[in-house]
């Protein structure tokens, strides 16, 4: 059933979940740690009970999130998933009891504005393209071969920390856009025909293996330094990935159909990237 509403909500409630899940995980990864230091030992937490506790909380974050993507197109979840960065922010100075700067709200203020002009008045339409095997595979092959290499550049030994969250940010946030899309898929095969064909389509499994691995490069990444170096490459490179291969691969667009209309959508986007960008800027430990 198709429900924007419902889809912001449950968008909403997993981008809440994600920022407190994040400031979590990552200070379990830089405990003890300055921040010019990368964690040299990032999967070590996992012996680590509080750091399984997180993750349930993302793993619950995703099952949210898959739930608002049963009732709206990635147009509609991926720009309010962007928010969880501003919510990071809050709850971090929540954290370290201090007031969020005025540059810091205005921020925050105007990326909850970009989304809200994306989400209302760009009218999401959900895409019901079938999409050939073949496309999947050119998408899925491209994308492991570029982030892949990224990542071995990442994980070189003689790479400086900051170069090291910003390259592992950008893949985490890349694999996380590809389980975006593989969830989008996997929820409408449940919808439409329940746990049988869910189980049995090829994007249930490829969404398991990409949270799988999106986890454990966003340990990397966390582990790095601090989130102002990995997460905007997270919250910028997700969204941007999701939404291009919903536009493409699954036939979800905008219901404008103006050249201002369009104007007014692609203004709305780039803001959501800058706003994304300034807020990432301040420093998150």
């Amino acid at each position: 059933m198709h429900n924007n509403a419902l889809a912001v909500l449950f968008a909403f409630t997993s981008a809440l979940m994600i920022a407190v899940g994040t400031v979590w995980r990552h200070r379990i990864l830089r405990s003890g740690l300055t921040q010019a230091e990368a964690n040299a030992s990032p999967l070590a937490s996992l012996s680590r009970p509080s750091w399984w506790l997180s993750l349930a909380l993302a793993f619950g974050a995703y099952a949210v999130q898959a739930l608002a993507l049963a009732f709206g197109s990635l147009l509609v979840v991926q720009p309010i998933l962007v928010l969880s960065l501003m919510l990071t922010l809050v709850l971090s100075a929540r954290v370290e009891h201090r007031h969020m700067e005025a540059d810091e709200t205005f921020w925050a203020l105007t990326l909850t504005a970009c989304v809200g002009i994306v989400v209302v008045l760009g009218r999401p339409i959900p895409g019901e393209r079938i999409v050939p095997t073949w496309e999947w595979a050119v998408f899925i092959a491209g994308g492991c071969a570029l982030f892949g290499a990224l990542f071995a550049i990442a994980y070189r030994r003689h790479t400086p920390a900051p170069a090291k969250a910003l390259l592992y940010g950008i893949v985490c946030g890349a694999v996380f856009g590809y389980l975006a899309v593989f969830s989008k898929v996997t929820v409408d095969a449940f919808t439409h025909g329940g746990l049988e064909e869910m189980l049995v389509t090829w994007q249930f499994w490829a969404l398991l293996a990409s949270s799988i691995v999106g986890t454990g490069v966003q340990q990397y990444a966390f582990g790095a330094g601090v989130l102002s170096r990995s997460l905007p490459a997270m919250k910028i490179v997700e969204p941007l990935v999701a939404l291009s291969l919903g536009y493409m691969l699954l036939g979800e667009d905008f219901g404008v159909s103006s050249v201002v209309g369009w104007a007014v959508i692609v203004a709305a986007v780039v803001g959501m990237m800058v706003a994304t960008g300034m807020l990432s800027r301040k420093p998150v430990t």
